[in-house]
């Protein structure tokens, strides 16, 4: 008897307290995304006898492209860090440029359904003979969120895209892309051809 009465009483509270905690709303959390540690910005000169150089992060590598369908002077600028890479292809112009404009506003324009907007940055350094286009891509689902081109308008034309090695969700990507959108700066800024 004395247990019965136990669980009645411990039955009552639980009650009480359950119907007594029902008072408001509940408020869902915000969703969160985990904190990214970002590295020191430093950088190392790509010079080797390839056609073009320029100023890389430490904390990349570059790696000679070894597809099958591979060029000659292709290359990965990878970034273990964010499980991201930047790759590089590079053509040796024959005849007029605007083939190979288009072929790259082609390439980043096949974003545009995934896409909230493409912004072009127009780059144009004459006096290291550069010029050319970066496009941010901007939206939760496009799978390269920078892309550009560069060229001397006779002879060099290098194309390079940023993808991450995971499904694309640029909203908890967007610190990574931010920080990583200086280095693609730099990279532009300290291009050249040899």
């Amino acid at each position: 008897m004395i247990r019965t009465k136990g669980r009645v009483w411990v039955g009552i509270i639980a009650g009480t307290l359950l119907l007594g905690s029902c008072g408001s709303e509940p408020v869902p959390r915000p969703r969160g995304y985990f904190r990214i540690d970002m590295p020191q910005r430093a950088y190392l000169s790509f010079d080797t006898t390839w056609p073009y150089a320029f100023e890389y992060p430490v904390y990349a590598r570059v790696q000679p492209d070894r597809d099958a369908g591979a060029e000659p002077y292709w290359a990965d600028l990878f970034i273990p860090e964010f499980g991201a890479r930047i790759h590089l292809s590079y053509k040796r112009m024959q005849g007029d440029l605007s083939p190979y404009a288009e072929d790259a506003r082609k390439m980043a324009m096949q974003h545009i359904a995934r896409s909230t907007g493409i912004q072009e940055i127009m780059v144009a350094r004459p006096e290291a003979g550069v010029y050319g286009i970066i496009y941010q891509i901007e939206g939760r689902e496009a799978a390269s969120p920078l892309q550009f081109y560069l060229t001397d308008s006779s002879t060099h034309f290098l194309r390079g895209a940023l993808y991450f090695n995971q499904a694309p969700n640029n909203d908890s990507l967007a610190p990574v892309i931010a920080f990583l959108q200086e280095d693609l700066l730099h990279l532009v800024e300290t291009m050249h051809w040899k």
